[in-house]
């Protein structure tokens, strides 16, 4: 059973830093690429960041700079450290699985994140 558990969300404000992990199971997590994404009221679900099972990364540009995804394959997590955070970064923030070579994908069930004075 492949399970991906969230955690670190919560209120901030703005300027403050938040850093959510994700924690997998059930799957050979070096061989997923990882992503957190984030959907906030009213909107589609967007790309935040993801890292491939190689390492590399890309960021949505209304990020770039301020956020940074990492991944512990010892640990089988993936980290989202979250700094300068603007009201706009509001939103319930997803984790998602992507097989690297099949086509197998898991989400996670969310945390939300506010940003708010």
């Amino acid at each position: 059973q492949v399970q991906l558990v969230e955690s670190g969300g919560g209120l901030v404000q703005p300027g403050g830093s938040l850093r959510l992990s994700c924690a997998a199971s059930g799957i050979i997590f070096s061989i997923y690429a990882m992503g957190w994404y984030r959907q906030a009221p009213g909107k589609q679900r967007e790309l935040v960041a993801a890292i491939r099972s190689g390492g590399s990364t890309n960021y949505a540009d209304s990020v770039k700079g301020r956020f940074t995804i990492s991944r512990d394959n010892a640990k089988n997590t993936v980290y989202l450290q979250m700094n300068s955070l603007k009201p706009e970064d509001t939103g319930v923030y997803y984790c998602k699985a992507s097989h690297e070579y099949l086509s197998y994908v898991y989400w996670g069930q969310g945390t939300q994140v506010t940003v708010s004075s």
